[in-house]
């Protein structure tokens, strides 16, 4: 069966808004609950702050994440996943159960992709 030229295309440039390494890792804490970048950088120990800063300010970019700041001393962020982040849930939980269905030693991260 092959892909019509456009449909191939279309998920190409899909996969790339959010394929980078720890873009799905962030989007999914997101979709349970708005984070601080502490609290991120808490949840994905492995990630640089550098990466992290490049890849929020990327996924912001893409209108998939907002940053919302509150005029408080010290200054607080958080970082929410829009209505945009959002329409990502069903292809998540669709991965998800495709990695736990065919891959070895996957664990289900069903709990991060909140329904």
């Amino acid at each position: 069966m092959r892909m019509d030229p456009k449909q191939r295309c279309a998920v190409i440039e899909t996969l790339k808004v959010f394929s980078a390494k720890w873009k799905p890792c962030i989007l999914s804490y997101l979709f349970t609950e708005s984070k601080r970048y502490g609290e991120l950088q808490r949840l994905i120990p492995n990630i640089s702050r550098k990466m992290l800063t490049q890849h929020l300010k990327e996924l912001c970019a893409d209108g998939l994440i907002e940053r919302k700041p509150f005029p408080t001393i010290p200054p607080k962020v958080e970082y929410v996943i829009s209505e945009k982040g959002k329409s990502l849930q069903p292809v998540f939980r669709v991965l998800n159960t495709w990695g736990v269905n065919n891959l070895d030693n996957v664990c289900s991260t069903e709990e991060m992709i909140a329904t």
